[in-house]
């Protein structure tokens, strides 16, 4: 078998850990397999170095940003292939560039358009362990980017697409993709198995486990993921195509996300084309919407609300403030202490009384819902954030989510 392994910074943050990944490699060459590790910066390497940034420029420009910030990778699979070679392997360290991720020329948020991952290929033909740097590519330019937080595990998930790998193992700080956060909900339960369509939801609506973009190209490509611990050998969560099994349960989990912020733009001219202008405009600048609603218009104007990242607040009030003179509306403000609380399952497709359940518990609890959206296969509402925890705790109770199917 070929297994691409991947580590994040807590895995690899410090040199014992290091050390740790290293034995876990190796045991599975031993065993037989072809390896490809992909590695992250160790833990809060990458922050130091935006903070450097931020120290000599008010407004750091993305390019330098980019060319920055893929050092803390540059260091990891330095170390890592070292300790490789100390426990009598072969072992190389190879750079996104020298990997061959190919990627667009938005920096710091670039996307992967192609990987070609020849030299990895004879690495691993030469019997040695590559070792490869997450979270960065190469402009068809020749300049550094990188993919965005959580970048590593879209690095992992493309380059097993690549090499068509057997299986892609995340090895985290968590076991596995559990039916909501341990943390605030002590009876979660770790998941056997979960869909790509539903991971994919849970991921992009706020579950830290795997970043979003690795899901779709997991699912695009049919990439079977296994989400693992690095600091024990549990089984983990895989992460696959959906079956029959997977149906029978209504919801399979509920997630949260803190880091967005609501923007309310008020006396909307209600016409044609205004949205589109408002949206074409938010895209233009690389800003990346969720949720919308318009209210009913009355004389003629309407009020818009709509959610962007936390990150990009301050942007979008610019962007915003501009759009508003433009199209003549009154005004926009932005809310920030709000949460958006979302179930996810496959079994929604075919059951009944899903929204109706959700909205009675958190009724129930005196929790005001502000924004409404769903899917095939979700529901997420925006609540004021300070009833984040209780309304993660009512969900996951109601739908009996710490009972297995």
């Amino acid at each position: 078998m070929l297994i691409v392994q991947k580590y994040g910074g807590t895995s690899v943050g410090n040199p014992e850990r290091i050390r740790n990944v290293a034995r876990r490699v190796v045991r599975t060459k031993e065993e037989g397999h072809d390896v490809v590790v992909v590695v992250s910066a160790m833990s809060g390497e990458t922050d130091k170095l935006i903070n450097l940034a931020n120290q000599v420029s008010e407004n750091p420009d993305p390019r330098e940003m980019d060319m920055l910030v893929s050092t803390g990778e540059r260091v990891t699979i330095a170390l890592l292939a070292m300790a490789i070679q100390s426990l009598g392997h072969k072992a190389q360290s190879f750079t996104g560039r020298q990997a061959g991720i190919i990627s667009d020329s938005v920096h710091t948020r670039a996307r992967i358009e192609k990987i070609t991952g020849e030299r990895l290929r004879c690495a691993v033909r030469e019997g040695k362990i590559a070792v490869v740097a997450g979270f960065q590519g190469i402009t068809e330019k020749d300049d550094v980017s990188t993919l965005g937080r959580g970048g590593s595990d879209l690095s992992a998930v493309a380059v097993a697409a690549a090499l068509k790998a057997d299986v892609c193992d995340i090895y985290t700080d968590v076991d596995g993709v559990y039916t909501t956060d341990p943390n605030m909900v002590p009876q979660a339960r770790k998941l056997d198995k979960i869909s790509y369509d539903e991971m994919l939801e849970l991921a992009s609506l706020g579950a830290k486990v795997l970043q979003t973009r690795s899901v779709e190209f997991a699912k695009k490509y049919n990439v079977p993921v296994r989400v693992l611990s690095s600091f024990n050998d549990n089984p983990g969560t895989l992460v696959t195509k959906e079956d029959a099994d997977m149906e029978k349960v209504v919801v399979s989990g509920v997630a949260y996300d803190k880091n967005q912020v609501k923007v309310t733009v008020q006396g909307v001219p209600d016409k044609p084309g205004v949205a589109a202008n408002i949206f074409n405009t938010i895209s233009d600048n690389n800003v990346v919407v969720d949720m919308i609603i318009q209210n009913i218009g009355e004389g003629g104007l309407t009020d818009m609300s709509f959610t962007v990242p936390r990150t990009d607040a301050k942007k979008i009030l610019e962007v915003m403030k501009k759009v508003v003179a433009e199209i003549g509306a009154k005004n926009v403000n932005i809310k920030e202490d709000i949460a958006k609380i979302s179930i996810v399952g496959v079994g929604m497709r075919s059951h009944s009384g899903v929204a109706a359940k959700m909205f009675s518990a958190m009724a129930k609890e005196g929790i005001n819902i502000m924004m409404i959206s769903t899917s095939e296969i979700k529901i997420s509402c925006v609540i004021d954030a300070k009833y984040t925890e209780l309304a993660v705790r009512v969900l996951h109770d109601a739908f009996e989510m710490d009972k297995a199917a």
